[in-house]
């Protein structure tokens, strides 16, 4: 073997030994890439925005796959969990849909029952009340005698809220004495005698509102404070 051909066997040595080092050098950042990617997992993004308190349903959403190492751990992977479920903040389109921007919808408790009436938007009810909050609901009526004074009455104190429905527009009536053009239906769950009231006060109040109580206040009406009349104010 002359000198010609043992540069031609080192050089088809260094060849392999390079072509095994690129290959090894493939491996390794296929390995890296699979470890960083790893497997996938379904998850759910917002189609548009949806606004709180609303009643969440599958169409608004679509099915996305992601790699199960970069997907939050409070990630919607089931759309079974929007069941009885409602957004509490302005869900945004393209958002990732998360556990955390979900509650459990206010349920009834023994004994009590769901009334919904329209309350008048204008009052400031709109935007600031909602599922879960507590109110307590005043009724204006007028004077039972004529030259009597109207009377305003908490008729009902401390209502669980427990679904807010949309804003709706008001046709208006020649003998309608309320002037509003838009309201709110809010429902409520109450026991039978409240709900009584609050079906009386939208049949005959010229106006019904509601108060919103603040969370940990001091919620006890006194008898002689649920009744209000301009004359008794001294």
């Amino acid at each position: 073997m002359n000198s010609r051909q043992r540069r031609g066997i080192i050089l088809l040595l260094l060849s392999v030994l390079c072509a095994f080092g690129v290959f090894a050098g493939v491996l390794s950042v296929i390995s890296d890439v699979n470890s960083k990617v790893g497997p996938e997992r379904v998850a759910y993004r917002i189609k548009n925005d949806i606004r709180p308190y609303r009643e969440l349903s599958a169409e608004q959403f679509e099915k996305v796959s992601m790699p199960k190492r970069w997907l939050p751990a409070t990630a919607v992977t089931d759309l079974s969990e929007l069941n009885g479920r409602i957004a509490v903040t302005t869900l945004h389109k393209g958002s990732l849909l998360q556990e955390d921007m979900l509650v459990r919808r206010p349920a009834l408790k023994t004994g009590q029952q769901e009334i919904a009436i329209m309350i008048d938007a204008a009052t400031g009810v709109a935007g600031k009340i909602t599922p879960g909050a507590t109110v307590n609901i005043y009724a204006t009526f007028d004077g039972q005698k004529q030259g009597s004074s109207a009377v305003s009455k908490v008729i009902v104190a401390n209502a669980a809220v427990i679904d807010v429905g949309r804003l709706t527009a008001l046709e208006p009536t020649e003998d309608s004495r309320r002037q509003a053009t838009e309201a709110v239906p809010i429902t409520f769950a109450l026991d039978t005698l409240d709900a009584q009231r609050v079906a009386y006060a939208e049949s005959f109040a010229t106006h019904v509102r509601l108060a919103l109580v603040a969370p940990g206040s001091d919620t006890t009406i006194r008898p002689g404070d649920r009744t209000y009349t301009l004359d008794g104010d001294k």
